[in-house]
């Protein structure tokens, strides 16, 4: 049985920058005819990722179950490695070596030629590979033909290392057990057989109805002038908007279990984590300037079995308009009830709906309403745990 986990926010924004373009301004994008506020998927997953972290430090989540993105896993590897007591340079030199033996070459500043991302226990696994072979990790004896393509290069320092390395680093790329890696996927470029195929997809974030960008212009005085000076000392422009989102995102309860190598409870974990995470994280962007703490107000978990996904983005197709004294969240929150009992008449499926609604929407008919954030990640939980 396939089982996936879907989960609908609506979040309204007060006047922020959340997600910058490659000018500044709040990102946008064109939706049914008008222009929408968006943030980005990346941004959102990175916000997540960030959660993890929090739910590290406060020992939620053991630093094992969390992956990095870095060009920095050689320093890494390499720490790992003086914590086993080997030198800091023998260390490095080894590392570099045992990562080209897997085609991931490092470049002369220590650093990879592309962000890796890796699993802390992959990184553990690695140095203990490293560790165990240490005498058999030396330079290659064939020598380089010159002018070789970076590729081909590549491939020929791999072809002179041991064999029996080459296999034992081979087993230690799985992913390890990271709950990020298993949910948001990754790609290695030089090892694709290493790719791990993401078990959540996270859609842009868009606004449920039309927005106009807006500019805030400040200005700031020098504390030590002369006060008989007038005028600003600087002066400048931020762009801003302020939105009701609706946000989504959906998660393959099989294949994060199969990414987490059928642990079933670091699954139920991480689940969990990303589910909390989706709804409390928030992007960071501008946020000193803004401070647009605003917790979504609409939040639907459905887990539904042997059935395709639905975003509900269309829910808003036509960008929601109000009157005065009207609610944007509330009016999104209806449109979004009614399209999710039209696309259930048409397409049926069977499968449970938690609902948190702090709204005065009326949203009866599409699920169970819950009380509290932690009632619906509950009931949720146990829904898709379900065999």
């Amino acid at each position: 049985m396939k089982t996936i986990i879907e989960i609908h926010a609506l979040q309204n924004f007060a006047p922020s920058n959340l997600n910058r373009d490659d000018t500044g301004a709040p990102k946008d994008a064109m939706f049914g005819g008008t222009r929408r506020a968006r943030v980005s998927s990346q941004c959102l997953k990175r916000a997540v990722r960030e959660h993890f972290k929090g739910l590290v430090k406060q020992n939620q989540m053991d630093s094992d179950d969390v992956a990095f993105r870095t060009k920095r896993g050689l320093d890494a590897i390499t720490q790992v490695l003086v914590a086993k007591g080997k030198p800091m340079d023998e260390a490095a030199a080894k590392a570099r070596l045992a990562l080209a033996a897997v085609e991931l070459t490092v470049k002369e500043d220590g650093k990879s030629e592309y962000l890796l991302f890796l699993g802390q226990r992959e990184i553990s696994m690695v140095a203990d590979v490293i560790y165990d072979k240490w005498d058999t990790i030396t330079p290659s004896e064939a020598p380089t033909e010159e002018g070789k393509k970076p590729g081909k290069a590549k491939k020929q320092a791999a072809q002179g290392t041991d064999p029996e390395l080459r296999k034992a680093l081979d087993k230690v790329f799985n992913g390890g057990k990271a709950v990020d890696v298993a949910l948001f996927g990754r790609m290695l470029a030089d090892m694709p057989e290493k790719n791990q195929h993401a078990a959540c997809q996270v859609a842009h974030g868009i606004s449920t109805h039309a927005v106009d960008q807006e500019f805030d212009f400040y200005t700031a005085v020098d504390d030590l002038k002369p006060e008989d000076t007038a005028g600003a000392d600087m002066m400048g422009t931020v762009e801003f908007n302020s939105a009701c989102f609706y946000r989504y995102a959906v998660v393959d309860w099989e294949k994060l279990v199969e990414n987490l190598q059928n642990d079933k409870e670091l699954a139920a974990k991480g689940l969990r984590a990303f589910l909390e995470g989706f709804v409390v994280a928030e992007p960071t962007g501008k946020q000193n300037t803004f401070a647009a703490h605003n917790p979504p107000e609409f939040v639907v978990v459905s887990v539904r079995h042997n059935t395709a996904p639905r975003n509900l983005a269309n829910a808003f197709e036509t960008a929601i308009r109000v009157r005065k004294d009207e609610s944007l969240t509330s009016k999104s929150a209806e449109a979004f009830a009614q399209k999710a009992k039209v696309l259930q008449a048409a397409y049926g499926g069977k499968g449970e709906c938690f609902v948190l609604n702090l709204t005065e929407a009326k949203v009866d008919g599409i699920g169970t309403s819950e009380k509290t954030l932690a009632d619906v990640l509950d009931k949720a939980l146990e829904a898709a745990k379900k065999e």
